[in-house]
């Protein structure tokens, strides 16, 4: 068995008919509002125990987030393991080529000169998405039976 958080979703999705696509696909906005408000309920369960909560249960809400930001991906038919990689990408290049790093007085590493931004557009357009094209809402879908969730 995989222990990919993608393929785990997926499997997920498909056990129980919710919607997974694989061309990034714009949604309808109920199933959008649906995927936000999924999102932002995992992310204040996070909020809640970073701090005085034990650590396997800011394991387990961290888990949740990852679980619930892979799955609105799929629901959107974004290879997100791709769009990673390009984030990454992006923020290695604010090492400076001396190896310095800049940060601010929270410890953020800030952008340097080096810096060269994600290009998340380039990535979905590899994976199939058409920015230009008006889709159907609804979209292509791996699993047409099932119930939106």
């Amino acid at each position: 068995m995989s222990t990919s958080p993608a393929d785990l979703v997926r499997e997920f999705h498909h056990a129980f008919g919710l919607d997974a696509r694989s061309t990034p696909t714009e949604v309808g906005p109920e199933l959008a509002a649906h995927r936000g408000e999924l999102l932002a309920e995992e992310a204040a369960e996070v909020a809640e125990v970073a701090v005085d909560g034990p650590l396997d249960q800011l394991a387990h809400e961290l888990a949740d987030v990852v679980y619930v930001a892979y799955g609105t991906a799929l629901v959107h038919g974004i290879d997100l393991d791709q769009v990673i990689a390009e984030i990454h990408r992006a923020n290695m290049s604010k090492l400076g080529p001396d190896g310095q790093v800049a940060r601010r007085t929270d410890g953020k590493v800030l952008k340097g000169e080096h810096y060269r931004a994600p290009d998340v557009s380039a990535v979905l357009r590899r994976q199939g998405w058409i920015p230009a094209a008006r889709q159907d809402a609804s979209g292509p879908r791996e699993d047409a039976s099932g119930p939106r969730g």
